[in-house]
């Protein structure tokens, strides 16, 4: 099959005809209009409401919430595809400021669900009613001790707009601009910086590095505003900190993921407390490449045949065939995305970086972005984000209020996925130097979905800790972060000069406050939910089914307790830690096989 390069570009007509067609224009003005309603129907009513009346009036609230999130998503799709476009650049601000709005418009309905008194709240929720809306309504209240009064979360989200938006807007349209010149294979040719970094598993060292060097450098260039970005969306998180009265930064990220401090530190410490699991691959990896010791840039070198490309259709017959081996319905819903033209596959010059899944509502199918290049961690990429979107396929049986899944669920899927792939293609090997580039692959994946993220976490967490007490200069930056990855690399792994700017391009950092421990948590959980599926085969299958339908409709300790996980357990963390020991084991037993 041959995929010609109309199909590797998204579809969008189904939301809007273009960035500048009528139907938006009718979908913003209805929206308003909706909005002014329900604030006359609603405001100043919602504590004396009883239990019938409030029902009804969430429903409206998730139907308005719908019909104001198509042409604001619908923007966002556009603006990651091509950022350079000005019809794009157009309409992506407008949407921004029309959904700011709304959201000032809307606000008084969240704050009067919190002010409802206790005992008639506890009355409310016993109703069957409000079955449906229960953790919602108990999620909205948590935020009641930090929570302003209207006009002040109004001034808010009005000065948001030219504050910490519009710097990560500066960040994402300067990232997008980006590009590189640098020679390859004799010849001087500019890069995009996906292009770059997929050069990370180039099989010469020389080309690696020279890629990374070339991509952190370019950065640098613009220092002065990268470090601007950031220092200034520091400021605003310990000034909101300040106003709402948290004790500490990640605690506004806690409290919205349902997640105990505790839990957190506990993740986090038994993390660190397991880097040297990351050390000994990392030695085992040098002898791998015969080489004394690894740099950063040959962590993801390929072994092996693992330097081999794999075309787009070569990926998707790859990915759909380990998720219908799973359950033939997981293929089927993975099909449709190339089918229906969902993904938006090649880099190249104004697109967004890295890859992501937009979950749109429960009435609008969900879409992928990726800059495919065609190594073994793109296709591994493929399954991931494909994950998300088979997540968001099964939550759509959930309303507009409970779709989303709870942060620290939002990568089970993914990670699942992944998971998927590389059982499929170790089983489809017989080979051991194939299986040990697998192995390779996927000890890696862990290492950087677990341990990285942790280092990113911490990396961020003190960035926002020392932004309190003034500012951050470039250079403090560069530190703080060249010291949170050595102490995961330790003496296993020499850092390359230009790596002290790495901090500058992650965009998580901008974008949501402390998200990467999420994906560490993810990557922990899938662990245990994938060794109960080797233990109980077909008969997981519903009970995984279950966790993804459930979307948002449930807390995360409640969703995952039917899979008999306790994210409680003191234990639990070093249970997906121990499984990643026996898979660097089952990497060393298949080298010495093959060394014998």
């Amino acid at each position: 099959m041959t995929t010609d390069l109309n199909s590797l570009l998204w579809d969008t007509s189904p939301l809007y005809a273009s960035a500048t067609c009528e139907d938006i224009d009718r979908d913003l003005s209805r929206g308003a209009a909706e909005a002014r309603a329900f604030r006359e129907r609603y405001a100043g009513k919602v504590a004396t409401l009883d239990a019938a009346e409030v029902a009804e009036a969430v429903r409206r609230y998730e139907d308005l919430g719908e019909l104001l999130a198509k042409p604001q998503l619908y923007a966002h799709l556009l603006f990651a595809a091509d950022s350079e476009a000005d019809d794009h650049k157009r309409l992506s601000q407008r949407t921004a400021e029309f959904g700011n709005l709304m959201s000032r418009e809307l606000l008084f309905f969240d704050l009067e669900i919190m002010e409802i008194a206790d005992d008639r709240f506890a009355g409310l929720l016993s109703n069957e009613l409000l079955a449906p809306y229960r953790h919602y309504l108990e999620s909205v209240r948590r935020f009641r001790p930090h929570t302003l009064k209207e006009r002040e979360e109004q001034l808010l989200k009005m000065k948001s707009l030219t504050g910490t938006d519009a710097f990560s807007r500066l960040f994402d349209e300067l990232s997008a601009s980006l590009s590189y010149r640098m020679e390859l294979d004799g010849e001087e040719r500019d890069f995009t910086g996906e292009e770059l970094l997929g050069l990370l598993h180039h099989p010469e060292a020389g080309v690696r590095e020279r890629a990374f060097a070339t991509f952190l450098n370019r950065h640098e260039e613009n220092g002065i505003v990268f470090s601007s970005v950031f220092n200034n969306v520091a400021l605003d998180h310990s000034q909101e900190l300040e106003l709402r009265g948290y004790r500490h930064p990640m605690e506004p990220t806690n409290l919205g993921n349902e997640i105990p401090e505790e839990v957190v530190n506990r993740l986090m410490d038994v993390s660190e407390a397991n880097y040297g699991l990351a050390r000994d691959y990392f030695r085992l990896k040098a002898r791998l490449l015969g080489l004394p010791k690894l740099k950063n840039t040959d962590v993801y070198a390929p072994v092996g045949d693992s330097d081999r490309t794999y075309s787009f259709d070569e990926a998707r017959e790859l990915v759909l065939e380990a998720y219908g081996r799973f359950h033939p319905r997981f293929g089927e819903m993975a099909a449709a995305f190339f089918d229906e033209r969902r993904i938006d596959v090649l880099p190249r010059p104004g697109k967004s970086g890295g890859a992501f899944c937009m979950g749109m509502t429960p009435h609008l199918s969900p879409y992928l972005l990726l800059n495919y290049t065609g190594n073994l961690r793109d296709v591994a990429t493929l399954a991931h984000e494909l994950g998300h979107g088979l997540h968001f396929e099964l939550a759509r049986k959930q309303t507009m209020l409970n779709y989303h899944a709870p942060l620290p669920l939002a990568e089970t899927a993914s990670v699942f996925g992944e998971m998927l792939l590389t059982r499929f293609l170790l089983q489809r090997e017989s080979d051991p130097s194939v299986k040990i580039s697998l192995l390779c692959a996927k000890i890696e994946d862990i290492i950087a979905t677990t341990f990285r993220q942790n280092v990113l976490t911490r990396f961020e967490e003190r960035m926002h800790r020392e932004r309190q007490g003034g500012l951050l200069t470039s250079s403090r930056l560069c530190d703080l972060w060249w010291e949170e990855n050595g102490r995961l690399y330790g003496d296993a792994v020499d850092m390359i000069p230009p790596y002290r700017w790495g901090w500058s391009y992650i965009s998580h950092f901008i974008h949501a406050r402390f998200y990467c421990y999420s994906y560490t948590f993810a990557e922990l959980l899938v662990l245990s939910l994938y060794r109960n599926y080797l233990e109980q085969g077909d008969r997981f299958i519903p009970t995984y089914l279950s966790i993804l339908e459930s979307g948002g409709s449930l807390s995360p300790a409640d969703t995952v307790r039917p899979a008999g996980i306790d994210l409680a357990d003191p234990h639990f963390w070093q249970k997906g830690y121990d499984f990643l020991a026996e898979l660097i084991e089952e990497l060393k037993g298949l080298v010495e096989q093959r060394q014998h």
